[in-house]
């Protein structure tokens, strides 16, 4: 039987800041490598990031490959590209793991194109598994298994890569667990020589132009979410002022935003952001299970709604059956009487 390779996590970093989703792919790549008894190894890319190095071995990296070079910064596909299909050719990893990022999203399937491996986007979900192919009769041992949403994200799909190795995935922000880092934990550095030519480079990154985001759903501790129960753009005012009221944020699921009530940003479940606050309000929300999948590791959740067998009741804390137009204004009230 063929040595299995090590699973590897594509670092992204924006001047010297690492990505949480890259922290993240650390611990999930821990564990899958754990699983299948072999190494976790960080690519890291750019310019003067060996200072960067040591938080990537606290979170689960045992190797670090590091590439230092003035013409991997800023961050353009091409030379990325080549300097991690030259680290693929020489180290043959099992898995490798990219962030569902603008950078991710770009830079994964040029390095799946050129090594012609599969590549599975936006995973919310890993595991390792044996597979057996039924179609062609065969069996195969620690496979990764990468779930994600398919058909508008109506069902969820299993998919298994029997290509050539690495088995790749991009995998979206916030629904791997990160744990705590491991202070002091230590790991080899492996500096790499960066052989670019000209024609390689030829691509300058001229400005960039940055719009932040008007809402941070990952980070917030309290999170107010209206559904299509709402029942209008207009009524969506009642979830901004009981969020002001509590100090939350304002979330929403993806009937509220393909309505164009709320834009993409707030929305919560698998096609949006997974989050864990320590207190999620779902108003109007019946509860798919492609939304329950972004929000059930919340610490309480209570859910209004009209229809007493609405889904969300089935993983929230505190149900209330009642409209919402008549409860929020309720919660509001009394919220501002207790302050």
């Amino acid at each position: 039987m063929a040595k299995i390779g090590n699973v590897w996590v594509f670092i992204e970093q924006e001047g010297g800041v690492i990505a949480d989703v890259s922290l993240e792919l650390l611990c999930k790549g821990r564990e899958l490598a754990a699983e299948l008894g072999v190494k976790t190894e960080a690519v890291l890319l750019g310019d003067k990031l060996e200072k960067c190095v040591p938080a990537l071995y606290e979170y689960g990296a045992d190797k670090v490959f590091l590439a230092e070079d003035p013409r991997l910064e800023p961050f353009t596909t091409l030379p990325y590209a080549k300097v991690i299909m030259d680290l693929i050719h020489e180290h043959k990893p099992n898995i490798l793991l990219f962030g569902a990022t603008l950078k991710g999203r770009e830079l994964a399937p040029r390095v799946a194109s050129e090594k012609l491996a599969g590549l599975t986007a936006d995973c919310t979900s890993l595991r390792i598994d044996d597979f057996d192919d039924k179609v062609n009769k065969k069996s195969y041992t620690n496979k990764l298994m990468q779930i994600r949403p398919a058909f508008g994200g109506n069902i969820i799909a299993t998919i298994v890569n029997t290509w050539d190795d690495p088995q790749m995935v991009t995998v979206r922000e916030g629904v791997m667990k990160m744990d705590e880092p491991l202070k002091g934990r230590k790991g080899e550095l492996v500096k790499v020589k960066v052989a670019l030519t000209e024609a390689e480079t030829v691509i300058k990154v001229i400005e960039r132009v940055r719009e932040d985001k008007d809402v941070d759903l990952k980070g917030a501790q309290v999170i107010v979410a209206g559904g299509y129960g709402v029942g209008s753009k207009d009524n969506f005012k009642l979830i901004y002022q009981l969020a002001e009221a509590i100090g939350g944020e304002v979330g929403a699921s993806r009937a509220a935003v393909d309505a164009g009530w709320i834009s993409h940003d707030h929305q919560v479940g698998q096609t949006g952001v997974t989050v864990r606050p320590k207190l999620y309000i779902a108003c109007g929300i019946s509860g798919s299970i492609q939304h329950r999948a972004g929000m059930t590791e919340s610490k309480k959740i209570i859910a209004i709604n009209t229809d007493p067998d609405a889904p969300i009741f089935a993983v929230s804390h505190y149900s209330i059956v009642g409209d919402l137009n008549a409860v929020i204004p309720q919660m509001i009230k009394a919220f501002k009487a207790k302050q």
